[in-house]
């Protein structure tokens, strides 16, 4: 890239290793690494949270991962993913001050103090909601109100506020941001060459037939997931097995699955540390049913896999996939249903979609994203 390196400050709610808060941590970590390898200077300032159940440390300490220095601040206090750490201006002032920062996540306690820091050291600075951005699910009277007085600041003091797809660029604008300072970045798609093979242990493993259909699942069992309509496709579709890897959000979900599980062919297997990258071979179809998705980084994993993909309208990651890479269905149980009724009973279009997984994953490469995201650096500086 040209230019000279850039020292570029992430300010996250949480950060590696908390795969329990799903898809934007490995995605966040993925792009801070490969932008130290690109020669740039990158640091990040976040919480000790590691998922919903783990009390978090009260220690601030520092850690490095592929180049990226990692300050953990003191956690005292936190309600789910959102922890108060006291240490953080503290901690900001003896930075040596960035070029830019790249502010991650909204309504919590980091993003909001570290977006706040920036204007007023006028640091130019990126705002990423991580698909927050739309007040949605719960407490959605509360988030408008502060959407509108304390948390106003966070988009209106950016530079630029980037997103993941056009679905989360019209939530954006319909939020009252100026279309011309929204930027689809997008995410990017694993090297095919680099998932790894099935251990072809997993059926026996479940006690899953030889020869049944294994619909995979991957991301948070939680209320918008649209898990209620996998579990209805498994009642209409009494041959295939339905697998979810993924941590409860602990708002009731999980009770719908175990509920399922009695009959043998729902699995449930919890939180992986790793993306699951492994399993997606030894899927049949990967489904990706939410109401609402920024992206949906498990459908571009099994993509990449040659897994077939089934995704809802409602998945960011739908813009991306062409004609033939994906199949693409509207959020519903009997469209869910049919959809993968069509993909287990046809080979032929299992193995096209196969073909057209990789080929999307190969186009959008993280190379190119992270790219990408340089010249928005590059963009905000220069204006």
């Amino acid at each position: 890239m040209a230019g000279a390196g850039l020292r570029i400050l992430f300010a996250a709610p949480v950060w590696w290793p908390a795969v329990a808060f799903g898809g934007p941590i490995p995605v966040t970590r993925e792009l801070s690494e490969r932008l130290a390898a690109h020669g740039h200077d990158v640091s990040v300032v976040t919480t000790t949270l590691v998922d919903l159940h783990s009390r978090p440390a009260r220690h601030t300490h520092t850690e490095t991962h592929g180049g990226v220095r990692v300050t953990y601040l003191s956690t005292p206090i936190n309600y789910r993913w959102m922890g108060i750490t006291p240490s953080l201006p503290v901690a900001l002032e003896r930075m040596e001050r960035p070029d830019v920062v790249h502010v991650l996540g909204f309504r919590d306690a980091v993003s909001t103090g570290v977006a706040a820091w920036a204007r007023l050291r006028r640091v130019p600075y990126v705002f990423e909601p991580l698909g927050m951005f739309e007040p949605r699910l719960r407490k959605v009277a509360l988030k408008r109100a502060l959407d509108a007085t304390l948390y106003r600041g966070v988009a209106g003091g950016a530079a630029a506020v980037l997103v993941s797809s056009e679905r989360e660029a019209d939530q954006v604008r319909a939020g009252g941001v100026a279309a011309d300072r929204v930027r689809v970045r997008g995410n990017g798609f694993p090297d095919p060459e680099s998932i790894p093979p099935g251990r072809g242990t997993f059926r026996a493993e479940l006690g899953i037939p030889v020869g049944a259909p294994i619909v995979l699942y991957v991301g948070r069992i939680a209320y918008g997931k649209g898990i209620e309509h996998l579990l209805a496709a498994a009642r209409a579709l009494p041959e295939i097995h339905v697998v979810l890897v993924g941590p409860d959000d602990r708002h009731g979900a999980i009770d719908q699955v175990r509920a399922a599980q009695t009959t043998g062919r729902v699995h449930a297997l919890g939180a992986s540390a790793e993306p699951p990258l492994h399993l997606y071979k030894e899927a049949d179809v990967l489904c990706l049913p939410s109401a609402g998705e920024s992206f949906g980084m498990a459908a571009a994993e099994a993509a990449a896999a040659g897994t077939p993909v089934v995704v809802t309208d409602r998945c960011g990651i739908a813009s991306f996939f062409r004609d033939g890479e994906a199949i693409v269905v509207p959020y519903s149980a009997d469209a869910l249903t049919d959809a993968l009724r069509h993909v287990l009973g046809d080979e032929e279009l299992r193995r096209s979609l196969a073909a057209g997984g990789m080929a999307a994953a190969r186009r959008m490469s993280w190379e190119r994203v992270t790219e990408h995201q340089e010249e928005i650096y590059r963009d905000v500086l220069a204006s």
